[in-house]
């Protein structure tokens, strides 16, 4: 069964940023539908590398998923892992996974070694904004009340930067301490930090959140230097996450050897998509490490493909979940997950269970705009007369 055409696709979401799907099909007219992560501007950066990609995979068999992903990255990308490559090579994995699945008649997780679980737990993001730490905390409310019992937010103002002002420790403290007072002892709170601190700051925040009863802490120092990481673990009684920013296995598995996290959260549709996530799952396993993969996707294709993996698993936590983008992703689905009380239920039609309408997709164009503004050289900290505000956050 070889493949025969290859398309992607940009939805406009009018959100933090679009969304990149890909349709692959077999000669037999056999489709399936796949997901490339992409940041805010670099949506055509990754489109294109699909397309750039595309012929290479045209003509090759759909089953030999595991040959021509390496194929790709010895022969295409020269041996040399990125976002982008991967990005785009997680779009045509997934969606060969969806072929094969509808093939067999089976979802992807009996193909990849049967359910371990019913159901797979989401943790809501996408949903804080760029507010007061007031209108953050009514926010985090409507979470709850739909059913979540776990969230993550970046409750640290300002721009990115190693060091941090005293001013926004304070600010993200309070942030922090007003949403566990609102949400209860019982709700989960996830704090992102998105890569911003030295190893002295983000010890000395990460003992000030002790006391808050935190669920986890997110990326404190850069993913490019796993020694900072490292620092921190061992320094910081909450679990240390990392693993958006980590692309290749390679990747993970330093980060493995350093003890460097206790929670790994790879981005399946950036990573190399549902073999990758398999194979760094299994390396995490015997280290006793969890999984909690990132999914700043869709909650459909993206989000089904980890529920996918999810599901088999043994060393899986919970999933991220984006908010943000449910209305748009609901109008051009014409079967999707259902979320409820924080959970999946496991979809039990062939393949990924997924399917998308492709002229309501094209009804929603992808618009060239700059949605975040960079700062220029007056606006660096530290800045005379400065007050920590989150309009500069980023999600």
């Amino acid at each position: 069964m070889k493949i025969a055409r290859i398309e992607s696709f940009i939805l406009g979401t009018g959100s933090s940023k679009d969304l990149l799907f890909c349709r692959v099909e077999t000669e037999d007219g056999t489709y399936g539908w796949g997901e490339g992560y992409v940041t805010a501007g670099k949506e055509t950066v990754i489109a294109e590398c699909v397309k750039a990609m595309a012929p290479h995979v045209i003509g090759r068999g759909v089953f030999n998923i595991r040959h021509t992903g390496q194929i790709m990255f010895e022969d295409f990308a020269i041996r040399r892992g990125s976002m982008e490559l991967l990005s785009a090579w997680s779009a045509i994995e997934i969606a060969s996974w969806d072929i094969i699945g509808k093939i067999a008649g089976l979802p992807v997780y009996n193909l990849l070694g049967g359910a371990s679980r019913e159901r797979v737990r989401v943790y809501a993001n996408g949903w804080a904004g760029r507010s007061t730490i007031e209108e953050g905390v009514e926010r985090g409310r409507k979470i709850k009340a739909m059913g979540f019992t776990a969230a993550k937010f970046d409750p640290f103002p300002g721009p990115w930067r190693s060091h941090v002002d005293r001013k926004d420790e304070d600010f993200a403290i309070d942030y922090v301490r007003a949403m566990r007072e609102a949400l209860g002892p019982d709700f989960e709170i996830l704090v992102e930090a998105h890569r911003r601190f030295s190893p002295s700051h983000a010890i000395r925040i990460g003992h000030r959140l002790v006391e808050l009863g935190i669920d986890w802490y997110e990326e404190p120092c850069l993913a490019d230097n796993l020694a900072l990481l490292a620092e921190v673990r061992r320094a910081v009684p909450i679990p240390i996450v990392t693993g958006e920013a980590l692309y290749t296995k390679e990747q993970f598995f330093a980060c493995l050897a350093l003890r460097a996290a206790d929670i790994l959260n790879p981005d399946i549709c950036a990573i190399g998509g549902i073999s990758a996530l398999m194979d760094i799952s299994v390396m995490a396993q015997p280290q006793a490490v969890v999984m909690s993969p990132h999914n700043y996707n869709s909650p459909l294709i993206g989000m089904a493909a980890t529920v996918h993996v999810s599901a088999v698993i043994p060393n899986f936590r919970i999933t991220e979940y984006f908010v943000n983008f449910e209305d748009i992703c609901r109008d051009i689905a014409t079967s999707g997950l259902t979320v409820k009380d924080g959970w999946i239920d496991l979809p039990t039609a062939p393949g990924l269970g997924i399917d998308l309408d492709v002229e309501r997709l094209r009804a929603h164009p992808h618009q060239e705009a700059t949605k975040h503004g960079f700062r220029q050289y007056w606006e660096e900290y530290p800045r005379k007369g400065y007050v920590p505000r989150l309009s500069e956050t980023k999600i």
